[in-house]
């Protein structure tokens, strides 16, 4: 790997964008892990390919590498999903069909919480599945619309669903259809097997770019608030839930790993996408489709880890003041 000069003592006169492209040349290097096959198109995607992107609450937006490539969202549809439901339905009534403990397990694994009979969390996919199908009770024929909708102002920009992706995962989804029959005879489900199944799998198939993660997470940092639209996309407390459970349990089996090192919350899909969120701060996208054998992104995770190094976000780091809230009140 060639040298890369270090950043200069005083960040902010180098700017972002200087960041972002010294943690770019720091990882690129990496080649490991292979593309997700289990979905044949997915196995299609370039492996070359690596984007990242952030986004600031202040509306900056900066990114090197191949940061508008179009790339299916994947499981990182299930945090956004999460909070369309929190905020549609309630909390009460999604936590008694999904539960919010870290689950120590594969993605899809087969598994549910022995005590309760609900799925873990919805950031696996028995979870997800069943969000899904919360959301296809309550809004119907227009649920995928609906969340087609609030993705798109998430991204401040009108997003499409890949046919091709759909199609693949809805032809070789076994396994995920297994899972909702398991919900529906556990009682955790309560829309129709197909319903939920099939907007999982068009919620997945959702095409985004790292630039759109970035900002969908600076969306989540500002409170629920596009900080490029102003447009109010999620209720606050919906937010506050969502991250709550995205910290903990957003990067599979990998999670307690990610809280320790890159200390942000997080959600990862097995297209290559990364999106976390540095509350009232930054939204950060990455995309690298090679994963190791967790499901995440080899080089996204090395990305994060090292700006939230290099920058101090880590949520417990000593140099990130995050809100200024608590300031405002000793005045």
């Amino acid at each position: 790997m060639p040298d890369v000069p270090s950043i200069p003592e005083n960040e902010q006169a180098y700017g972002l964008q200087g960041v972002l492209e010294h943690s770019f040349e720091r990882t690129r290097h990496d080649g490991s892990g292979t593309l997700a096959d289990y979905i044949p198109e997915l196995a299609k995607a370039d492996p070359e390919r690596f984007g990242i992107a952030v986004a600031s609450v202040s509306g900056e937006v900066v990114g090197v590498g191949d940061v508008d490539v179009p790339f299916t969202i994947q499981s990182i549809s299930k945090a956004l999903a999460y909070c369309l439901a929190l905020e549609a339905l309630g909390r009460d009534k999604v936590l008694a069909h999904v539960g919010v403990e870290p689950s120590g397990d594969a993605f899809n694994a087969i598994v549910f919480d022995a005590l309760s009979n609900r799925p873990f969390n919805p950031m696996v996919n028995a979870g997800a599945i069943t969000v899904s199908g919360l959301l296809a009770e309550a809004f119907g024929a227009e649920a995928f619309e609906v969340v087609l909708d609030r993705f798109s102002a998430a991204a401040g920009r009108r997003l499409a669903m890949d046919e091709t992706v759909f199609r693949s995962e809805a032809q070789t989804g076994h396994r995920n259809r297994g899972i909702a029959h398991l919900l529906k005879c556990a009682g955790a489900l309560g829309a129709h097997v197909d319903d939920a199944v099939d907007l999982y799998f068009r919620q997945c198939s959702i095409l985004v770019t790292a630039t759109d993660l970035a900002v969908m997470g600076a969306t989540l940092a500002n409170i629920g608030e596009n900080p490029l639209t102003g447009s109010a996309v999620f209720a606050v407390e919906a937010v506050r839930n969502t991250l709550s459970v995205m910290f903990t349990c957003g990067m599979y089996d990998f999670a307690g790993n990610w809280a320790f090192d890159v200390g942000v919350p997080a959600k990862s899909g097995v297209g290559g996408g990364i999106l976390g969120v540095v509350n009232r701060q930054l939204g950060i996208g990455t995309y690298s489709p090679r994963l190791d054998a967790k499901g995440n992104s080899v080089r996204g995770i090395a990305a994060f880890r090292d700006l939230t190094e290099e920058m101090g976000l880590h949520v417990f780091d000593p140099t990130n003041r995050g809100s200024s809230l608590l300031s405002a009140y000793r005045r």
